[in-house]
């Protein structure tokens, strides 16, 4: 009967606590520290935005894997990254560098700034032309004379229409 609860607790356990954790013994403290920051900041492919150190893909535990291989070869952080990037391409650091294919990337934003600056600031200068070109002729000012004179007759008619006490008749 033991027997029988000890397999059915097996088979019914958690799956984090069936998986397993790498562990790494280091030599020295520094390539230990080297370690963990070279799995923060290698990006995993398969998940895209997590870094190696925080992804449970099987390819994340290859990269972590090969890193600490690398590293106790004797390779340099640069180096481990040189051949990540050999293998995996640019995607796998979080900071591309700077390249014909990735210049769009880097000047991109700044490109779009500048354009949508020079536009609104042309935009703006032509509206305030139209406004200081905008000089009424002999036969405008006319009319707005004409204008001006007809509501101001109006205006004698209603307050003449109103009594002392300022109520309209």
């Amino acid at each position: 009967m033991a027997m029988v609860f000890t397999g059915a607790a097996l088979v019914t356990a958690p799956a984090p606590a069936l998986a397993s954790i790498d562990v790494y013994e280091f030599d020295s403290l520094q390539q230990e520290k080297d370690f963990q920051e070279l799995a923060a900041t290698l990006r995993c492919p398969k998940c895209q935005n997590n870094n190696i150190a925080d992804s449970n893909a099987a390819l994340a535990q290859d990269m972590r894997q090969k890193t600490y291989e690398l590293l106790q070869e004797g390779k340099s952080k640069q180096d481990v990254v040189d051949y990540m990037i050999a293998r995996y391409g640019n995607f796998v650091t979080y900071n591309p560098p700077v390249m014909a294919s990735t210049l769009i990337l880097w000047l991109g934003p700044l490109f779009f700034i500048v354009v949508g600056f020079t536009i609104l600031v042309m935009r703006s200068r032509k509206s305030t032309e139209k406004v200081t070109d905008s000089e009424l002729d002999a036969q405008e000012q006319a009319r707005l004379q004409a204008l001006m004179a007809e509501m101001g007759t109006e205006a004698d008619k209603a307050s003449s229409q109103t009594n002392q006490d300022g109520k309209v008749k």
